[in-house]
């Protein structure tokens, strides 16, 4: 199996009391839908900064927040993520894969 690291972009969240309403009913959907695929369910990210030892930073990269998972193939992976939540919320999820070294 491989791990993909899940992203999610381009929603704002309002408040801390909506990020926790929405974080239950995701986790409910994820655990339901992933199963033992979820490695690590995740958390909300907030942008605290960036360290560049080559000159300035890159502009940041705004990730709304992330979720680990295993599967077989990309395929199997959009699969998974098809009726996702925070699709339907106007967002974007990224997938990445976590390439062994």
């Amino acid at each position: 199996m491989t791990r993909f690291l899940i992203t999610y972009h381009g929603y704002p969240y309002p408040d801390m009391d909506t990020i926790a309403s929405q974080r239950r009913e995701f986790r409910v959907w994820a655990e339901k839908t992933f199963g033992p695929a979820m490695v690590d369910f995740g958390a909300p990210l907030f942008d605290a900064g960036q360290v560049s030892t080559a000159g300035p930073p890159l502009p940041p990269v705004e990730i709304d927040g992330y979720t680990i998972i295993e599967a077989r193939s990309v395929s199997e992976v959009r699969a998974l993520l098809d009726g996702h939540p925070f699709l339907a919320l106007g967002g974007t999820i990224q997938i990445n894969e976590c390439l062994e070294v």
